[in-house]
């Protein structure tokens, strides 16, 4: 039987929220490189001004992270935008293939509309 890692507790700030998470030990650096990632895109988001809740942020910051994941082609430069700045904010939206931008813009849009029918938003 395989022994398991032992479980750190790590206490995280993302967006000036603490958070406490967990991680494998050693595995704390990577954590907190995430958290870093994580916050620098809800802060962009947020201050862009245009999205005020925090779910929302979230999702809109998940989204630009798996884009990024997905496509770390660095000639894209894609890791300075976001799909939550207001229309034409997007500073390399154009090394997009024009089917890719619309597609990514109507399913932000989808994730909008669902998340404007929660009321606690």
């Amino acid at each position: 039987m395989t022994q398991r890692p032992p479980i750190k507790q790590v206490e995280v700030q993302i967006m000036g929220q603490l958070y406490t998470l967990a991680c494998p030990a050693g595995g704390e650096d990577a954590l907190r490189e995430a958290v870093t990632q994580v916050d620098a895109a809800m802060c962009r988001i947020r201050d862009a001004g245009k999205v005020k809740a925090r779910d929302r942020i979230a999702v809109l910051a998940a989204l630009n992270i798996a884009y990024d994941a997905a496509h770390r082609d660095p000639a894209l430069a894609f890791r300075n935008s976001s799909f939550g700045a207001a229309e034409g904010e997007h500073a390399h939206a154009e090394s997009l293939a024009p089917d890719t931008e619309r597609r990514l813009r109507e399913l932000v849009n989808r994730i909008d509309a669902a998340l404007a029918d929660d009321r606690l938003l």
